[in-house]
């Protein structure tokens, strides 16, 4: 198995990435309660939910970690369930199974995109400056997550949106706590310093009864009968569902990008041209996990930011994603007990992972504004929108004009105009 996963060529052991595995599983666990929770808003039931969260999440890991071999985890991506949820349904009036319908059709033209190579050509034709400003705005986008699901930022009201939270609340107080915890044993050199401090807080929160313990520890994992294979094409046939099919193509599309590069470059795994060799597989297994959410009964997946904690935690093979996996499995039946960790423990990790991501900033050209302005951009965009799609999007817009208009068309290839053109269809056609 170690040969299978290079361990050797990664330097990397069995502890290490079973490590890794737990640290990015702890982290994004959210995902488990927080999907069901939006997508009940569309009338999707909640506990049949629960089930295919879990199964889609289990599924795309698996496939991430043997097929592809990257330390990613796949999960129900957080953005488009709400767009799904809140937009789709709600707003544009359209069955909740006519939105998984687009969300299937989205993932098969994902398969046929990554089969051609159409995707590997676009992703090889974003330019370094446009890479390494995805790893910078996706380090300050979890960094900001975590400072609001820790409370330490909170909404704010009309004029000034964020604001101080309550820091003298204990689990603020707390979340400050496995901040500089997680900090110190980073500065020494643990290498489990990452799930320690998510550990040692939790135990603190359920010994304080600042969280309460949970019930029971497991559970039976609720049918899948109500929601799998729910999916009706026929409401697709009318012109208003385009919009929404093009919106979950794009919005994945660019996301599922900027994650990739984001975290490869945090995880050393990019080429000397900034390029992911063999990214046709980690493509494929998130357009095949998209195909499969839907049938299963939930909404688009995609590899997940928060892989970038078990990265720093040391995960660099594919048996990380494999541990990730498992636990996502035995979330199945031990739920309660997974999810009991409160924000306040996990999310400073995040803050800290946000914060080792910016490192690719130094390598922006700042003495060239044709290329600072629009990774500028899209780094701003991705973290004030909260939404990494529309700031890799106004990037793809940006950085092409800017050529255009100083001259130096040249420097511009074919694959970024595509890119350039998807993205304006998209800020056209996207329901607002």
């Amino acid at each position: 198995m170690k040969r299978y996963f290079n361990f050797d060529l990664h330097q990397t052991s069995y502890r290490q990435e079973l490590l890794a595995g737990a640290t990015t599983f702890v982290t994004m666990a959210y995902i488990i309660i927080v999907n069901p929770a939006i997508l009940a808003a569309a009338g999707i039931p909640r506990e049949a939910t629960v089930t295919a969260t879990i199964l889609a999440a289990a599924f795309g890991t698996l496939m991430m970690g043997v097929y592809a071999k990257r330390p990613f985890a796949v999960a129900p991506l957080m953005g488009e369930n709400a767009f799904i949820a809140f937009t789709v349904v709600t707003v544009l009036g359209y069955s909740w199974q006519s939105a998984l319908a687009a969300v299937f059709i989205s993932g098969v033209l994902f398969i046929v995109l990554t089969l051609v190579r159409l995707r590997t050509y676009l992703a090889q034709a974003i330019p370094m400056s446009l890479k390494h400003s995805f790893a910078v705005g996706i380090g300050l986008f979890l960094a900001f997550i975590g400072l609001n699901e820790t409370g330490i930022v909170t909404l704010g009201v009309a004029g000034a949106p964020v604001r101080m939270g309550d820091i003298r609340s204990a689990s603020v107080l707390l979340a400050v706590l496995a901040f500089l915890l997680t900090t110190w044993f980073i500065i020494k050199r643990v290498r489990a310093a990452i799930i320690l401090g998510i550990l040692i807080v939790t135990a603190l929160s359920f010994a304080l009864d600042i969280t309460p313990l949970p019930e029971t520890l497991v559970s039976m994992p609720a049918s899948l009968a109500p929601i799998a294979l729910q999916l009706d094409f026929n409401g697709l046939l009318r012109w208003g569902m385009f919009p929404v099919i093009f919106t979950v193509f794009m919005m994945v599309f660019v996301d599922t990008l900027a994650t990739l590069f984001g975290l490869s470059s945090r995880a050393n795994l990019l080429d000397a041209n900034g390029n992911l060799p063999g990214i046709e597989k980690p493509m494929l297994t998130d357009a095949a996990a998209t195909s499969v959410a839907a049938l299963l009964g939930t909404t688009t997946t995609g590899a997940y930011i928060e892989s970038a904690a078990g990265i720093e935690a040391g995960g660099r093979t594919g048996f990380t994603s494999v541990v990730v996996a498992a636990l996502f499995v035995l979330a199945l039946f031990f739920g309660p007990l997974l999810v009991a960790i409160p924000a306040h423990a996990y999310a400073p990790s995040l803050i800290i992972v946000g914060l080792l991501m910016l490192e690719p900033i130094k390598r922006i050209p700042f003495d060239d504004y044709t290329e600072l302005v629009p990774a500028f951009v899209t780094i701003v965009l991705m973290v004030f929108t909260f939404n990494i799609g529309i700031g890799m999007t106004a990037g793809f817009v940006v950085y092409p004009l800017l050529k255009l208009l100083t001259g130096r068309r040249r420097e511009v290839s074919g694959g970024m105009w595509i890119l350039a053109g998807l993205s304006l269809l998209f800020f056209v056609l996207a329901p607002h």
